[in-house]
């Protein structure tokens, strides 16, 4: 399967676009896990999509749209996404191969990152099981920090994989605990 990624350009249509696919899909796992007509346009409206910090993309897979992807930080050289799959297209085995497709078009996009991040929530299993599978390495674990739609909080989990380990597909592992606790 080949995945490319369209650039979303500033216009009415591709407007309709997002709002409609904001709109007909539920996203559980994100700090909005559905949106209403008023608050897609608002996402549209703040330049979520395109502005100097952040770029939307179309996810497409074999040549059919199967979700979109924004880029932040670009100009930072840890860049960030937030990757949303329509429904329709979840379960399928597609998020480790958007996610490496993704990291390729970032790293040779884009000369300044020397890491590519993402985060989730603690009880997102498929999505930390695509970062596993992608090459990312979990680099943090930041307790209570992602509030719920049920007003409880769950815990952020953090990956990122180096620019080094995709260009020498290896993984360089992260030592956990580099300072022991010693008795006083």
């Amino acid at each position: 399967m080949v995945i490319t990624f369209r650039p979303m350009i500033e216009s009415a249509e591709e407007t309709r676009h997002i709002m409609q696919f904001l709109v007909s899909n539920r996203f559980p796992f994100h700090m909005r896990a559905e949106h209403s007509e008023e608050s897609a346009r608002e996402a549209v409206d703040s330049g979520r999509f395109w502005s100097a910090e952040s770029a939307g993309y179309w996810i497409l897979a074999d040549a059919e749209c199967v979700g979109l992807v924004v880029l932040d930080d670009l100009t930072d050289d840890t860049p960030m996404f937030d990757l949303r799959l329509g429904e329709a297209y979840r379960g399928r085995g597609l998020g480790p191969q958007v996610l490496k497709a993704l990291c390729s078009f970032v790293f040779e996009r884009f000369p300044e990152p020397v890491r590519f991040e993402g985060q989730t929530r603690e009880d997102n299993i498929a999505m930390r099981r695509t970062f596993l599978q992608a090459g990312f390495i979990k680099e943090a674990h930041y307790r209570m920090a992602w509030p719920t739609r049920e007003g409880t909080r769950v815990a952020s989990v953090a990956y990122a994989i180096l620019r080094p380990d995709w260009e020498n597909n290896a993984t360089t592992p992260l030592e956990w605990d580099d300072l022991p606790l010693t008795s006083r």
